[in-house]
């Protein structure tokens, strides 16, 4: 009876730990995630991957029994076995990996989990390997860690493994590697788009690369899975008046991608532009989290908000031929009153100088964003740590994705 107990508690932890990183995963970029909500989350998956540790070899073998087939199942498994420094375990996980290429977020994550010093070990023999998922797993945890992969860094970046090669590529822009930007430009008119807009990603922020920002704008413009990156980037690194005359220009669906660019500027040239857009039950809530980037407004706070209209439907829907069943990039950000927001926008207006870039309500310099990396919700983090980078070339970009308790002890919060 004691065994089945003690079989059903982690069971139990092995299930939590999973369900919990899916959801950490999801709170990554969301909007209403500060990092003290981040770091509450993150350390509650802590606490079950701890359960599954005292468990010891009972928690591995009924980890073993998982199906592999998500991501989280993964993280919980690799987080163990990486951990225990146990080979036959770590084995066992990356062979699962190569078969069910699904857990790669999973396992990367487990390997940023780790303290750095731990993940060392482990990432070396990674980038050694000589399958590239491996090395591709082993090149991202170093990314993520803020720690240099040495050669295997310039060796992903012409490797013929394309999904290898994207993630190089990425990794010298997280990294600060200034000096291989000749690379990023020779990879900015590649076929394969995933490599092409980590190129020009990398580049704009690295150097402000005129090709880069020109790459970053067609991607945008052409309308695929990094248009919303690329266009947040571009707005970034670009003249503030080109983009001011690109937003302006943007009419459905382009629009969603003008409120992007309006909000990572920051200029308030671009606050009537999205007042307008507040009456637009599509783009409301997208607008107002664009007010609020660069005002500092926070509409549920200041009651500037309506609430959710009962006619409007967004996200997945119950319907079974409804093919589409993306979450809703909206949801958690609050309907704005546009007449509130108007009156606020008039009685506060004064307080801010036409042609400086805000974000939050501050004018953009280095004290200021890194305040915001203190107390900004995820979006808002993760937009201060970009433009932390630009200002500061060559320093690695701040890793808003890290575990949220190891990111509260580096900034002192």
């Amino acid at each position: 009876m004691r065994k089945v107990i003690i079989s059903k508690i982690i069971s139990g932890h092995i299930e939590e730990s999973s369900f919990l990183w899916l959801l950490r995963a999801n709170a990554v970029a969301a909007p209403h995630y500060s990092l003290k909500d981040f770091a509450k989350l993150d350390n509650r998956v802590e606490a079950h991957l701890d359960g599954l540790r005292i468990a010891a070899d009972e928690g591995w073998e009924l980890v073993k029994e998982l199906k592999w087939e998500e991501p989280g199942e993964f993280f919980a498994a690799a987080e163990l076995a990486f951990g225990s420094e146990d080979k036959s375990r770590i084995n066992l996980v990356l062979e699962r990996l190569t078969k069910v290429p699904a857990g790669l977020s999973g396992v990367i994550s487990a390997l940023g989990w780790l303290p750095l010093e731990k993940a060392k070990q482990h990432i070396s023999p990674l980038l050694a390997s000589l399958d590239p998922v491996l090395r591709r797993v082993g090149l991202a945890a170093a990314a993520i860690h803020r720690f240099s992969p040495g050669p295997a860094l310039g060796k992903a970046l012409i490797d013929s493994d394309l999904l290898l090669r994207a993630r190089g590529l990425k990794a010298v822009g997280e990294l600060g590697r200034t000096e291989l930007a000749p690379t990023l430009r020779q990879n900015l008119k590649g076929e394969d788009l995933a490599c092409r807009y980590w190129a020009a990603w990398s580049l704009a922020l690295l150097a402000g690369d005129p090709l880069a920002i020109s790459a970053l704008r067609s991607i945008a413009e052409a309308g695929n899975k990094f248009s919303e990156r690329a266009v947040a980037v571009y707005a970034r690194r670009a003249d503030p008046q080109a983009v001011k005359e690109w937003y302006r220009k943007a009419k459905l669906p382009m629009a969603r991608l003008g409120i992007v660019a309006a909000g990572a500027l920051g200029d308030i040239d671009g606050i009537p532009w999205l007042l307008g857009l507040m009456n637009q039950k599509p783009l409301a809530r997208a607008a107002g989290e664009a007010f609020t980037f660069i005002t500092g407004a926070d509409l549920a706070l200041l009651n500037l908000e309506n609430k959710p209209p009962t006619d409007f439907q967004s996200g997945p829907t119950e319907d079974p031929k409804d093919e589409d069943v993306s979450m809703d990039p909206d949801d958690n950000l609050p309907w704005p009153n546009p007449e509130k927001v108007g009156k606020w926008w008039e009685k506060n207006r004064g307080g801010f100088a036409p042609g400086t870039r805000y974000l939050l309500g501050k004018p953009m310099e280095i004290a200021s964003l890194n305040e915001v990396l203190r107390i900004g919700k995820q979006r808002q983090r993760a937009a201060s740590a970009t433009e932390l980078a630009i200002r500061q070339p060559g320093t690695p970009l701040f890793e808003t994705r890290m575990a949220g308790f190891r990111q509260r002890q580096i900034l002192g919060v």
